[in-house]
């Protein structure tokens, strides 16, 4: 079968240093994305910590500790990284396969909200190829959880595509819908720059619950009670609230530890229904098969997509 991937893996052409605050915790925190070599995949690594307790975090399903307002990873008791999602989803849009992420705090910097800023870091550093096969996930069959009224789908698609629907009360919101397939271009035009977004009545419960501390017209969509939103330079996008939730959905469907071929559909979705789904999908091995890609011809620009036994495979040190 053909289609239009990348063939080759890809880590940054350079190191990447980038600070700003945590949405939930509001102090200041600082990370930095380290090229990495093939077959690393995505880890985080806590540089606050003492060396004794350094441990990896890989950036996989298995490593989801909570799914409370954002994602976490790691034991959330313990060491972990809170609000990994925009990161993660400009790292999968854009093809980033191997990075190291150090970061000094337990939660990554939110920025501006969107992914924007880690998508121009990684455009402005590059993106180097590594002499390893891609590797992706097709999903073989339809699969389906539902949450309540909520729920999300998994059918297969020749490329990775996203049909994601929102329904809220509040009328300056309603029902949105975003369809689309994923490439770098359409992340970087389409989805990259939609914010995060919150309503003022939320704010003191989340607040006693020790979330949103650092939210801010900075790096927040806020809407008041009376229905409006409260920041002076209004959206985006006319509807950047599905995008946004499209761009969550991005991000936490990465975790599968490695792009998907297939495409996910959600209705009223957010990060504890992702992770399920994905959970659900991965629950058995007749959902889906593990596939490199392999040119086909001197040119590279038609690929065909091999079947492989498993994911698992050891960091190339040469």
């Amino acid at each position: 079968m053909e289609t239009e991937v990348s063939v080759s893996q890809n880590t940054l052409c350079d190191r990447i240093d980038l600070s700003g605050v945590g949405v939930h915790s509001g102090k200041p925190v600082s990370i930095s994305l380290l090229p990495a070599d093939a077959d690393t995949g995505i880890i985080f690594q806590r540089s606050d910590v003492e060396p004794q307790d350094q441990k990896d975090i890989p950036a996989v399903v298995s490593s989801i500790g909570a799914t409370d307002l954002c994602t976490v990873l790691g034991d959330p008791s313990g060491l972990n990284v809170k609000t990994v999602e925009h990161l993660m989803a400009a790292l999968v849009a854009l093809h980033v396969d191997n990075v190291i992420i150090e970061v000094d705090s337990a939660e990554i910097p939110v920025m501006d909200g969107s992914s924007e800023v880690f998508v121009d870091a990684i455009d402005q550093v590059g993106l180097k190829k590594q002499n390893r096969s891609r590797r992706y996930l097709r999903v073989l069959k339809e699969v389906r959880f539902d949450m309540g009224p909520c729920w999300g789908a998994f059918t297969p698609h020749h490329a990775t595509r996203y049909e994601v629907e929102i329904d809220f009360e509040e009328e300056i919101i309603g029902r949105q819908k975003f369809e689309g397939d994923l490439t770098p271009n359409i992340f970087r035009k389409e989805l990259s720059r939609a914010r995060t977004f919150g309503f003022m009545k939320d704010v003191e419960r989340y607040w006693a619950a020790g979330f949103a501390l650092g939210s801010s017209l900075e790096n927040s969509v806020v809407i008041c009670d009376d229905n409006n939103i409260i920041n002076p330079e209004g959206l985006r996008y006319k509807d950047e609230f599905v995008r946004h939730k499209t761009l969550d959905a991005v991000g936490d469907l990465a975790l599968a530890g490695a792009q998907i071929l297939g495409c996910y559909r959600s209705y009223r979705g957010g990060h504890k229904l992702n992770a399920l789904a994905l959970q659900e999908l991965l629950s058995d091995p007749a959902n889906y098969e593990w596939v490199d890609a392999e040119p086909m011809g001197q040119s590279g620009v038609r690929v065909e997509l091999r079947s492989v036994v498993s994911p698992t495979f050891e960091a190339d040190k040469s």
